[in-house]
C-alpha cells in the first residue's frame, strides 16, 4: 500500500513527532508543519477505512479488511515506536486495537508496551482505558475454542498490565486464559522434546492451577472451578505414579 520511499517518510515523520518529556502523559500532536500535514492525511484515510468497516456486518470480514488496511498505517506506527514519540496519536491507538483484532502479536505486543509506557489514550470510540482493553481483548483471544494467542504473549500482556487499575473481572479473565494455555501445554507435553519445560508436566499443571486459583480469587464466577478440579486429579495421578 505504501511505496518504500513513502514508508520511510512516514517512519521519519512519526519518529520526530516527539512529546515534551516534562509534560505528564502524552503530548498533543503538532498542529502545523510536515508532521501535522502527514498526520492529518492519515487521519482522513483512517476515517474512510472506519466508514468501510462500519458497513461490514461479518466479524470475519471485518478482520480480513483490517489485515488489508493496517499496512497503510504500519510505517507511521513503527516510526512512533522507534522515536518513542509519546505523542497523543489516534493512528497509534487504532492500530493497537486492530493488531489485537487480527492477532498480529509481533506488532501488538511492542505497541501495547509503547502505549502504556507513554500514556497515550485510545480514541474515545473504544470506551475503555488502554490497559483494560489490552488485557480483556488479549484474554478473549485466549479463551476462544481455538485460541489465537500463545502463552508467551499472554504472560507478556499480564506483566504489562498487572500494575494498572482495572476491574477484577478483567484480571480474572486474563489469568483464566493463561491457565488454559498452560493446561494445553501440559496436555501436549512431550518429555523427550528438546523444548520440554523444566520440571516436566507437573510444573505446567502447577502453574496452570496457580493461574486458575488466582482467577477464582479475583472473580468467583469466572468459570474455573471444574478446570481446577480436573487438574488437581491429574496432579494426584502424577504424584502417585
Amino acid at each position: 500500500m505504501n511505496s518504500p520511499a513513502r514508508a520511510h517518510l512516514l517512519r521519519s515523520l512519526a519518529a520526530i513527532a516527539t512529546g515534551d518529556p516534562d509534560v505528564p502523559g502524552a503530548s498533543p500532536m503538532p498542529d502545523e508543519g510536515p508532521v501535522a500535514t502527514e498526520y492529518q492525511f492519515l487521519l482522513a484515510a483512517l476515517g474512510q477505512d472506519l466508514s468501510t468497516l462500519r458497513n461490514i456486518q461479518s466479524i470475519e470480514r471485518k478482520i480480513a479488511a483490517k489485515r488489508e488496511m493496517i499496512g497503510r498505517y504500519r510505517p507511521w506506527v513503527e516510526g512512533a515506536m522507534a522515536g518513542n514519540a509519546g505523542t497523543q496519536d489516534e493512528i497509534v491507538g487504532t492500530v493497537l486495537v486492530w493488531s489485537i483484532d487480527i492477532a498480529d502479536w509481533a506488532l501488538a505486543l511492542p505497541l501495547a508496551a509503547y502505549v502504556l509506557g507513554t500514556g497515550i489514550a485510545l480514541p474515545e470510540r473504544y470506551l475503555r482505558k488502554p490497559a483494560v482493553l489490552i488485557a480483556e481483548e488479549v484474554a478473549t483471544a485466549g479463551l476462544t475454542p481455538t485460541p489465537t494467542v500463545d502463552l508467551e504473549t499472554l504472560l507478556a500482556i499480564d506483566a504489562l498490565t498487572t500494575d494498572h487499575d482495572m476491574h477484577q473481572q478483567v484480571s480474572a479473565k486474563l489469568k483464566k486464559a493463561i491457565g488454559i494455555a498452560l493446561k494445553a501445554r501440559a496436555d501436549a507435553f512431550d518429555p523427550e522434546a528438546e523444548s520440554a519445560s523444566a520440571g516436566g508436566r507437573g510444573a505446567l499443571i502447577d502453574a496452570a492451577l496457580a493461574a486458575f486459583h488466582r482467577a477464582l480469587e479475583l472473580n468467583e464466577g469466572c468459570g474455573v472451578k471444574k478446570l481446577i478440579d480436573g487438574l488437581e486429579r491429574e496432579r494426584k495421578k502424577l504424584a502417585s505414579g
